[in-house]
């Protein structure tokens, strides 16, 4: 007879790691070519003006200028780069 009970196993102990997504650059924010402002699963925000997606649903500016968030027609939230005037 053990004099104890058995240990057996658990099913606890697993997790995957955080995702980092979320947005990046806020509204007002200058921004150059290539930085990523919104990493998201799916299409959350769209694309606007000099704003470009990646493969995985990634918005990044395509030109420099200042975060702008919108809404267009069907209530589509929209990523919009407005240029800087100088």
């Amino acid at each position: 007879m053990a004099t104890s009970k058995a240990g057996g196993s658990t099913s606890n102990g697993r997790d995957s790691i955080g995702r980092r997504l979320g947005t990046k650059k806020y509204a007002g924010e200058v921004v150059q070519p290539g930085d990523i402002i919104i990493r998201q699963r799916g299409t959350k925000f769209h694309a606007g003006a000099a704003v470009g997606m990646g493969k995985d649903h990634t918005l990044y500016a395509l030109g420099a200028g200042t975060v702008r968030f919108h809404y267009r027609s069907g209530g589509r939230k929209y990523v919009s780069i407005d240029s800087v005037s100088e």
